[in-house]
């Protein structure tokens, strides 16, 4: 198993072991169904902040839930394989429920990290964070990448 993926249980204690040495924490999350180059910059856009980037994936059943039948199309392992692969990522998490509201109050990141289709004031776990005294930073490119849109077109290709 990769050494960058990691049970809850296990990131609470590595997030521990990086606090006792100074690190700060970034949390950034989302599906990644279809990982394309808006991820890959919403990503290193998240480890710039500084510190240690952990990414939390949605389980199958939580992107389900979120993106309807026929989602998602990797497996949660593969996804969660394919981003601990990434160099700017330091730890990777599946979560099954709706929103990280349950893992920022388990790990309190410094920095929840949104992509640009969030303001600040529209991120959903927005009031869990600074609870903690983190902030929410919005990064990346513009959202003009989406893994519905590039499914959507390949299914057009198809038909």
């Amino acid at each position: 198993m990769n050494e960058k993926i990691l049970t809850r249980e296990q990131l609470k204690r590595r997030v521990e072991k990086w606090r006792r040495s100074g690190e700060k924490i970034t949390l950034a999350n989302g599906c990644f169904d279809v990982l394309h180059v808006g991820h890959v910059r919403y990503l290193h856009a998240a480890k710039e902040l500084g510190g240690k980037l952990i990414v939390a994936v949605n389980s199958d059943e939580s992107v389900r839930a979120l993106k309807g039948d026929g989602r998602p199309h990797m497996p949660e392992s593969e996804r969660a394989e394919i981003l601990a692969a990434l160099a700017d990522i330091d730890a990777v998490v599946v979560f099954s429920e709706p929103n990280v509201r349950e893992l920022i109050r388990e790990i309190h990141p410094d920095v929840q990290a949104k992509g640009t289709d969030y303001a600040a004031e529209s991120v959903p776990e927005r009031e869990v964070v600074m609870e903690f005294g983190g902030r929410v930073e919005i990064v990346g490119d513009p959202k003009d990448h989406s893994a519905t849109e590039i499914l959507r077109q390949m299914e057009q290709k198809r038909s």
